[in-house]
């Protein structure tokens, strides 16, 4: 897990890798794990604005269908394309190739509110 140590997370377990003022967001490993078979995932549309916590898209697994929630205000830049065909990237790769959106970040003052790595491993293993 060393090379997201210095990515941050939410209690949702969306994951953010920022980069000046882009995010990176997709979701964790863990909250792959807990899904199971990742098989169709709604993606929201390029240029569209959200705010902290609102729902983007929506993630469907074998077992359940699961929202997802906005780490961060920002506007879409851009959306993982292959993801739409290849669902199961998630599961394989949820920190590279899974990643589901790139976000401009509104406000860079909001990462201070998202768990670290460090945090992050305390909220999962209790």
């Amino acid at each position: 897990m060393s090379q997201i140590d210095n990515f941050l997370f939410t209690k949702e377990h969306e994951w953010l890798s920022v980069d000046r003022n882009v995010a990176t967001v997709g979701i964790t490993d863990f909250a792959q794990s807990e899904l199971g078979d990742i098989i169709f995932i709604e993606l929201p549309q390029s240029g569209e604005e959200y705010n902290v916590n609102d729902v983007f898209g929506t993630i469907e697994a074998v077992k359940t269908v699961a929202d997802l929630y906005m780490p961060i205000t920002g506007k879409i830049l851009e959306i993982n394309s292959n993801i739409e065909d290849n669902p199961e990237s998630i599961n394989n790769s949820p920190y590279k190739e899974g990643w589901i959106v790139k976000v401009k970040i509104s406000n860079i003052k909001e990462v201070n509110n998202l768990l670290s790595s460090s945090a992050y491993k305390e909220l999962i293993n209790g």
